[in-house]
């Protein structure tokens, strides 16, 4: 799907003054980043690492895992895509509402593919299907799964491949990266572009038994993670500790925005992490992104389509408080129009 993400300014001509459609951190790349970056700009005269092995290197040790069971990727989005070609031609589930890209990459690789809705994800399911594509939190909802471990033990013949792009923005859950020797069944996908603010530069990693890791190389080209991406992953892990979201801070921002929706024409969903959806009480969300975005410089994620959420819903995020007031008194506006 080219078309249909958030994060679309670019295609307006025109200065976005409040970016509510993406889910990344609204704070901002990490301070020393960008200068780390740059004090290693002459490795761009020479090739990258073809498969960004000083980096798979670090982030294994950070966890304690051999360097055979972690793959650096260009973003989750290459993550999806290789592990659909790897399992080609095999019978998968999407857990709905989804990112589009899992639906395309098994469409793309021949997968037979079925859905599953989120309220019917049991942890005592028994799975007819190779593999379960399931995000954790779930975007674009921001709800959470927590007995996933239950559900490897009893589906010892499906691969779950579960995507932990926004696990740094819950305190719901954590992460279930710990238990990939555990399940020879579990692939999680992780992001480093959501949490630091950097999605321009493209950044992942697959961690899983090293089985599956091998066979995701197989499929994978070489090169596809550039230096400069390389490098700030080199400084995120070098300063993990230092540079979290705020995450505690960031959630009570998220509270007081929804409160400060309350008489708006949106009816807000729940939501564990930064972000949640809405649906629209009067016209569409088609109208209402074209609205906000001509008379206030204002961008939402228009939610229609993904697959499982009604016609009638955006995405928003937190973000600072004063921008989050401009969308508030922007609705305002909408709400007597």
């Amino acid at each position: 799907m080219f078309l249909g993400h958030g994060d679309d300014g670019y295609r307006h001509n025109k200065e976005i003054v409040a970016d509510f459609s993406t889910n990344v951190w609204h704070g901002g790349a990490p301070d020393g980043l960008k200068d780390y970056i740059f004090n290693h700009w002459n490795k761009v005269e020479k090739y990258p690492e073809v498969l960004g092995e000083s980096l798979i290197e670090k982030i294994s040790l950070h966890y304690g895992f051999s360097e055979t069971n972690i793959l650096v990727t260009s973003g989750t989005t290459e993550s999806i895509y290789l592990i659909a070609q790897a399992f080609k031609a095999k019978k998968s589930t999407v857990v709905i509402p989804a990112f589009a890209e899992y639906e395309d990459a098994c469409h793309l690789n021949g997968h037979e593919l079925s859905f599953l809705d989120w309220q019917y994800l049991s942890p005592d399911m028994r799975l007819d299907t190779d593999l379960l594509f399931v995000c954790n939190p779930n975007n674009p909802t921001g709800e959470v799964f927590h007995d996933m471990e239950q559900l490897f033990a009893l589906n010892p013949g499906v691969i779950f491949v579960l995507d932990e792009a926004f696990i740094e923005f819950t305190h719901a859950i954590t992460s279930v990266i710990h238990l990939i020797n555990k399940y020879d069944n579990l692939v999680v996908m992780r992001s480093m572009t959501k949490a630091y603010a950097i999605p321009g530069l493209r950044l992942g990693y697959i961690a899983a038994a090293s089985g599956l890791i091998t066979r995701f190389k197989a499929v994978k080209l070489p090169w596809t993670v550039n230096t400069m991406a390389l490098q700030a992953g080199h400084f995120i892990f070098d300063h993990y500790a230092s540079i979290a979201v705020p995450l505690t801070a960031l959630l009570r921002d998220k509270e007081e925005f929804i409160s400060g929706l309350t008489g708006s024409p949106l009816k807000v969903f729940p939501s564990h992490a930064h972000f949640f959806i809405a649906e629209t009480l009067q016209q569409s969300p088609a109208l209402l992104k074209r609205f906000l975005l001509e008379e206030f410089d204002i961008l939402i994620r228009d939610a229609s389509n993904f697959r499982g959420l009604g016609k009638g819903f955006i995405r928003l995020a937190t973000l600072s408080r004063d921008k989050n007031q401009l969308l508030i008194n922007a609705l305002s506006e909408w709400k007597h129009i």
